[in-house]
């Protein structure tokens, strides 16, 4: 019996005992190969000692102190390494304890934005269908998840929705993807007019779709068409990089491979490689600008942002991904989808196989010729999740692919520490897996 409230009331966890690499050890001595990083999050493996030092260092250093009286040596060589690495005037950062606070203070600071400038018509934001950006109300509300939003939508205000970049599933047969790509881009200037775009605060987006939608990478030119309509209409871009960011699909930023430059960004997740809990909103000059020349205090705070420990983690990971390891996540990538497509791209109940760096997604089918998916009924997810872990596998199933409630998939995302070897193993297992369930 225990006295948390955990994720299910009904689910008897394993006790974790330790780790090493890219493998977690239970009380029993049973060993897990991480192959979704938690969610994303072990970039580093759960044994880094240059981040373990890190940590260590600046607890005998000092280990907290308020925001509200001092700065910090840590925080403010990891604003500044942080800002250098962003393409684009993305010069300022604001450091917070996770992904749902970096979502929600990205909010707050694109409406703030506006106050400054006087523009207060502007109150709303539009999302894409099956985006994720956050369990916190705010972002919750601005997100397309439907089976997340559902119980608590009376108590948010809901962004407006398009449609995501889901070429599997909806690139009609008469177009080319580049073609898809600009139509579903252009959905974005339509809801605009349709709502009135001196209303819209911002556009908000993940440039590669993460847990809800198995790790789906827009189409070619894109994110450019979005960019210009936000220019159009004088629309802010706030790109949700929380689970795709921090070297996940083979930059550091995701959005680099998008030839753009957003108004900010939210970061997580890898940013600490999960050693320790942090969060970053990247800012364009514009908005510290409006700021620091109008009341020049963004109105918002929380009391564990730019904590002392985990901005000492932060910046040792950094130190870990310019040694070397974040010039490895293409090469590693390319190797695991080529493992994928070898074991699994005659499967009958693998539809697609999709993704960048090391984000991958696998979506589940039915029927491959017509692209039907299970019935949401049967929890696909489930299965595969207890049998992976029985086997001795960490992925990332989840259901509701297509609409929140239709379809599924299971998200990879392991260490970037992971060696060829390594993939070997996780693919064999994921193999044994499916075959178990499927049988």
């Amino acid at each position: 019996m225990t006295n948390i409230l955990q994720r299910h009331c009904h689910t008897e966890l394993p006790v974790v005992a330790g780790g090493n690499g890219v493998f977690l050890v239970d009380s029993e001595g049973r060993q897990y190969l991480d192959g979704c990083g938690g969610a994303a999050v072990s970039c580093l493996g759960h044994s880094h000692s240059g981040v373990l030092g890190a940590i260590e260092n600046q607890l005998h250093t000092i280990p907290y102190a308020h925001t509200g009286f001092f700065t910090s040596p840590a925080a403010e060589e990891l604003a500044a390494r942080l800002a250098d690495k962003a393409p684009g005037p993305l010069n300022h950062v604001y450091l917070v304890s996770g992904g749902s606070e970096a979502v929600e203070a990205a909010l707050k600071m694109a409406r703030q934005y506006f106050l400054e400038k006087g523009e207060t018509s502007r109150t709303r934001y539009i999302a894409r269908r099956q985006s994720y950006h956050g369990n916190t109300l705010g972002a919750l509300g601005v997100g397309g998840n439907m089976w997340r939003k559902e119980p608590f939508a009376p108590l948010m205000q809901n962004g407006e929705l398009i449609a995501p970049c889901y070429a599997y599933r909806d690139r009609r047969n008469d177009e080319t993807h580049f073609e898809y790509g600009q139509r579903v881009a252009n959905e974005l200037e339509e809801r605009l007019l349709a709502v009135g775009p001196e209303t819209v605060i911002a556009f908000v987006a993940e440039p590669v779709v993460g847990a809800t939608a198995g790790a789906l990478v827009a189409e070619k030119g894109y994110f450019k068409r979005i960019r210009e309509i936000c220019d159009k209409y004088g629309v802010l871009l706030i790109l949700d990089e929380v689970m795709c960011g921090c070297g996940r699909t083979g930059t550091y930023f995701a959005y680099e491979q998008e030839d753009i430059v957003p108004d900010l960004v939210t970061m997580a997740k890898g940013l600490a490689a999960g050693y320790q809990p942090i969060g970053a909103v990247m800012i364009h000059d514009n908005i510290y600008n409006a700021i620091f020349h109008g009341t020049g205090y963004f109105q918002h705070g929380h009391t564990f942002m730019a904590h002392p420990l985990a901005c000492a983690a932060a910046c040792a990971t950094l130190d870990a991904l310019d040694a070397g390891v974040l010039s490895e996540v293409t090469e590693r990538g390319h190797y695991l989808v080529k493992q994928l497509n070898q074991t699994f791209g005659d499967h009958p109940y693998v539809g697609d196989i999709r993704g960048r760096g090391l984000f991958i997604g696998l979506e589940f089918v039915e029927n491959k010729a017509s692209k039907a998916s299970f019935a949401s009924s049967r929890p696909l997810h489930a299965q595969v999740k207890k049998t992976a872990m029985e086997n001795g596998l960490m992925c990332y199933p989840m259901g509701g692919t297509i609409d929140g409630k239709q379809g599924h998939h299971v998200l990879l995302a392991p260490p970037f520490i992971i060696t060829e070897n390594e993939i070997d193993e996780l693919v064999k297992r994921l193999a044994i897996t499916l075959d178990n369930v499927f049988a």
